[in-house]
């Protein structure tokens, strides 16, 4: 007895595509409304910068309120050269400031984070509480303690002294950002590392400091920027010979015949090396921010 194959049924081509769906004016409304401000706000923040770039090449006779906002019909680099041979000796100083300032503080805060996090000891808790209090403590409140607290310890003044103070004032703030990250790290590696027998400063060596990179780009941008950008602990411990770019700024741009050329060029120099650590260490900085944010 044959057997009768039944054909199969015939299949489409192709299946029809999805159609796009329209937006609705509404929505369109809304992004334009949305870009509109963004343009705005990015006109808010780059319109200073216009004015200090344009004023820093303009001669001293264009430097008027009126012409503020107009190109330079002279173009000359007066003023940078001014500023430069003014504060390249402070600029120099303030990079022995915030380099140190940074990577020690953002090193002890590593440390007391991984503490906190993972060894619980009597008093962990009273101890961190501490640590927070002091992140709330102005630094109006103790540069008069810190400054008769250096003169007693015997600390030179200038640049060793502003270090040892942003040192200990960003302990707290590193602190916090390391234990936030480090909750997250997942209780597996740290357990494996003790049934290997790793005691706690090689756990922290050999498991959690190879995975602190995020952590470490916060808090040195935090702190290198903070160190960077100090006036007040720099104006009680310093002065114009041994201090920081912003006492030396202060300087340029004080008097009563001011250069202002000369101040706008003298403002750019003193942000360019925040700028570049920004553009350099920036895509990583919102990822470590966030990194302690989720627990594992």
């Amino acid at each position: 007895m044959s057997t009768q194959t039944i054909p199969a049924p015939a299949t489409s081509a192709a299946a029809p595509r999805p159609r796009k769906k329209k937006s609705s004016p509404r929505s369109q409304t809304a992004r334009t409304v949305r870009f509109v401000l963004l343009v705005l706000f990015l006109l808010m923040v780059l319109l200073p910068a216009y004015v200090l770039f344009v004023t820093s090449f303009k001669p001293s006779a264009e430097t008027s309120a009126d012409r503020a906002w107009l190109l330079p019909q002279n173009w000359t680099t007066e003023g940078w050269k001014t500023a430069w041979d003014s504060l390249s000796p402070s600029l120099w100083r303030t990079f022995q400031l915030a380099i140190p300032a940074a990577l020690i503080s953002s090193a002890i805060g590593s440390i007391n984070g991984f503490v906190l996090s993972r060894w619980r000891f009597p008093g962990a808790d009273v101890l961190f509480t501490l640590f927070l209090f002091g992140m709330f403590i102005p630094y109006q409140a103790v540069v008069i303690p810190l400054r008769q607290l250096t003169v007693w310890i015997g600390l030179p003044n200038g640049i060793p002294t502003l270090i040892f103070v942003h040192i200990i004032y960003g302990i707290p703030i590193c602190t916090l950002i390391f234990r936030n990250y480090y909750a997250s790290v997942p209780h597996e590696l740290v357990e494996a590392a003790q049934v290997d027998g790793a005691g706690m400063f090689r756990t922290y060596a050999s498991i959690i400091l190879p995975l602190s990179g995020p952590g470490f780009v916060v808090t040195i941008i935090w702190q290198f920027t903070s160190a960077w950008n100090d006036y007040l602990f720099a104006i009680f411990l310093s002065n114009t010979r041994n201090g920081p770019i912003t006492i030396a700024l202060n300087a340029l741009a004080g008097g009563q015949l001011t250069n202002y050329s000369a101040s706008m060029a003298g403002a750019m120099i003193a942000s360019i090396p925040t700028l570049i650590v920004y553009i350099v260490l920036g895509r990583y900085f919102v990822g470590g921010l966030m990194a302690g944010s989720v627990k594992s």
